[in-house]
């Protein structure tokens, strides 16, 4: 795990991010340091309970830097998984999926106890599923370190550049509005919507693979995020379109990121990086193709004229924002922890629950460097739904 820096500095009280700045495409959905009422979090209010959990809040350290991150060898623990998911979907465990091509809830199990097999198999089904969704689970009361080794099985774990983290824990990426925290509103004064459809942090060479999400403090209403599976995306292009995207490259950058984060007076631990991705990427785990683009952090195709880039770039990105057939909507209630794959899909926070605490912690394994395989080798719909739903003809 990284060294953690000496000295925390917090602002004691909220106080509203600037309006009027924008970055390119990129949509600043973090509250972040400006807007962090460290008073209000850890000792509440005659109106407020305080946060519940107060070894999660974050902290911004302004001296904290890291150096470049190295390349490392990724195992894809899904290649291991027996299909027959028996360390993982045992008698008691209750399946419910929430739409026929993305998400599935399941209950009755509980994710801290598995076993590296039922790891691996866990592995396996996210791929497969895209997201999963496990109710009351014990992830926000264990101890911290406890919750990081299991992150740790499936990846290297990614020290976000610019985010609020645990003290002692920036392996964790925290997010985090206050109870009376308004800062959301900025966003709906410069753009329409607050939704930002994104896969994390694809600026990085080897972007996240299986990651986690586990709510510690859950607005009364509002605050879900939205997922979309980016492969179902790829298969619904026809053939000719499909192929025509094979061998084509973006760029993909963490630059713009990490100036908002300097305009809210934020931190950045790492310096920003850009790298090239395909547009279309391969999973190690189930061979099947996703597109591998998202307006926050996809800047150009490599080779294209801006007009050109812009024009592709833009139907893509509407085509995964408007498929709401290959889409899902994550609730969050007490207990859930959220686990999808970041290489075959998109998802967006909901910033419709203005004034309310919402406390999540992330961890984010990292995965292998992007790549694609020929065009002509892709999985047929019928081949993916057959994969997809194996498992459950004998539950």
């Amino acid at each position: 795990m990284a060294p953690s820096a000496v000295t925390v500095t917090q602002p004691t009280t909220a106080s509203k991010p600037a309006v009027g700045r924008t970055f390119g495409n990129y949509k600043e959905q973090a509250a972040g340091a400006q807007a962090y009422n460290k008073k209000l979090e850890e000792e509440g209010d005659a109106h407020h309970a305080k946060a519940n959990y107060l070894n999660y809040l974050p902290a911004w350290n302004p001296d904290e830097k890291l150096p470049p991150l190295e390349t490392f060898e990724h195992v894809e623990h899904g290649l291991d998984a027996d299909e027959t998911f028996s360390k993982l979907l045992g008698p008691s465990v209750e399946r419910e999926d929430l739409t026929p091509n993305i998400g599935t809830v399941l209950s009755g199990i509980q994710l801290s106890k598995l076993s590296d097999r039922g790891k691996d198999q866990l592995a396996l089904l996210t791929a497969r599923r895209k997201v999963l969704v496990f109710r009351e689970q014990d992830f926000a009361t264990l101890p911290i370190g406890e919750a990081l080794k299991f992150g740790e099985y499936f990846g290297r774990l990614h020290i976000h550049p610019t985010s609020g983290a645990p003290k002692e824990h920036p392996e964790f990426h925290v997010v985090h509005r206050g109870a009376e925290d308004k800062s959301g509103e900025n966003l709906l004064q410069e753009r329409t919507s607050t939704v930002a459809w994104h896969s994390d942090v694809t600026y990085e060479k080897q972007p996240p693979g299986t990651t986690f999400l586990y709510i510690l403090d859950v607005p009364s209403t509002g605050g879900d995020t939205l997922f979309v599976n980016q492969a179902e995306a790829y298969r619904r292009l026809s053939p000719a379109f499909r192929e025509r995207l094979h061998g084509l490259k973006a760029l993909h950058s963490g630059i713009e990121q990490a100036e908002s984060a300097r305009a809210r007076d934020s931190i950045v631990r790492r310096e920003p990086v850009t790298s090239v991705h395909p547009l279309v990427r391969t999973h190690p785990a189930t061979g099947e193709k996703a597109l591998f683009v998202n307006p926050q952090f996809t800047r150009h195709i490599i080779g294209y004229k801006k007009e050109e880039s812009d024009t592709l770039l833009k139907f893509l990105y509407d085509h995964i924002a408007f498929g709401a057939d290959f889409q899902a909507r994550v609730k969050w209630t007490k207990g859930s922890v959220v686990v999808w794959d970041n290489r075959v899909t998109g998802h967006s926070a909901t910033l419709d629950f203005s004034g309310q605490r919402r406390h999540l912690a992330r961890i984010t394994p990292q995965a292998e460097e992007p790549y694609e395989t020929p065009f002509g080798d892709d999985l047929s719909i019928a081949q993916v739904d057959e994969r997809s739903n194996r498992h459950s003809s004998s539950h």
